[in-house]
């Protein structure tokens, strides 16, 4: 997982804790808002995720009162928001895809990946992931990234969606063929190999 174990399981009584003391939920931010920065910069690039992160935690806080405090890791929520925020820009995002399948530079990976022969090789093998990404639907989209980049399992993909495990895994399933195709038989999800390729940011 992406933070600290042990950490998640105080995250529902933050959220409780807040709805009387607001200033409580800044506690939330400081844990996951470096995750959900990474997810937001890798899908939609360092600019957007600066506004994108502030309003994953606006709107988390503004329907706080709803959150289901039996969840005691507050990250499938958060990547639920974040997830639908980033939808809402599906056009800039499949832009982004489009111009790293043409290109083979993606400006975010290249702020932590060195020069090396093997991370070159892994551009080559992200620019046709990136066009392979860019044809599917968005939620064909959200379900591989929030599983690669995000780190989640299967279970709080649901909850991050909103869908049951069942649509998770047939979507996973369905991406996964078609991402496999375009790189030539290439499971970009299990390529322990070059992780970089749909690793995380």
């Amino acid at each position: 997982m992406n933070s600290p174990p042990g950490r998640h399981d105080e995250d529902a009584r933050v959220i409780s804790d807040s709805l009387t003391r607001p200033e409580v939920f800044g506690e939330l931010y400081h844990r996951h808002a470096a995750v959900i920065h990474r997810y937001a910069a890798r899908r939609l690039g360092q600019d957007a995720a600066e506004d994108i992160t502030a309003e994953t935690f606006t709107a988390a806080f503004r329907v706080r009162g709803r959150y289901d405090v039996s969840r005691a890791d507050a990250r499938p929520w958060l990547y639920g928001i974040v997830a639908n925020l980033i939808g809402k820009q599906r056009r800039a995002e499949v832009r982004a895809l489009r111009a790293l399948a043409r290109t083979g530079h993606d400006p975010v990976a290249a702020s932590w990946t060195d020069r090396s022969d093997s991370r070159v090789t892994a551009q080559a093998a992200q620019a046709r992931l990136a066009g392979a990404l860019a044809g599917l639907s968005r939620a064909e989209r959200d379900v591989p990234l929030l599983v690669a980049w995000a780190d989640l399992g299967y279970q709080e993909v649901a909850e991050a969606l909103s869908v049951p495990v069942g649509t998770v895994r047939s979507r996973l399933n369905r991406a996964r063929r078609k991402v496999r195709l375009a790189l030539g038989d290439v499971d970009p999800l299990y390529a322990s190999d070059s992780p970089e390729v749909i690793g995380h940011g």
